[in-house]
């Protein structure tokens, strides 16, 4: 169940992640924490989610919480990054998600498709490789412009 504090706290923070560049992926009001915990992930869509992107957002949203007496006590604010950026571009990440559920998107159509989601199989020199529905699917490497985890 979400804290009723979480959607105010959200209209103040999504404006400000947005204005840096950023989105606000979740938030959370820990109450059984002494202070209470407020956290924030936080993640950047072009790059990854680096720790002057997390202090300029809590520096930020910190004012305005202050400034609008949102929480009337004492709290801890963290802001940080869930992790792992989502979009796999390195050769390590292609080996680490071996088996996750991947949506790739292609410049052009193939097969006609411009967006696949399967099982990462593996990835060669001119081909990557999926398990879509039972069937495997090599898709052109040159076709591809972006490779992300999938829900």
């Amino acid at each position: 169940m979400t804290h009723p504090l979480i959607p105010p706290i959200l209209e103040l923070a999504t404006p400000i992640a947005q204005r840096l560049g950023l989105e606000v992926v979740s938030a959370v009001f820990q109450t059984n924490k002494t202070p209470p915990v407020l956290r924030l992930d936080i993640r950047n869509p072009q790059e990854d989610t680096s720790l002057d992107h997390c202090e300029a957002l809590s520096r930020e949203l910190d004012e305005q919480l202050e400034a609008t007496a949102l929480i009337p006590h004492a709290y801890v604010l963290e802001v940080s990054s869930p992790g792992l950026s989502p979009i796999l571009t390195t050769e390590r990440d292609f080996l680490s998600f071996k088996g996750f559920k991947v949506a790739v998107d292609l410049t052009e159509e193939y097969q006609k498709r411009r967006r696949w989601e399967g099982a990462l199989q593996s990835r060669d020199e001119t081909h990557l490789h999926l398990q879509v529905k039972g069937r495997a699917i090599a898709l052109p490497r040159e076709l591809i412009t972006q490779v992300q985890l999938a829900d």
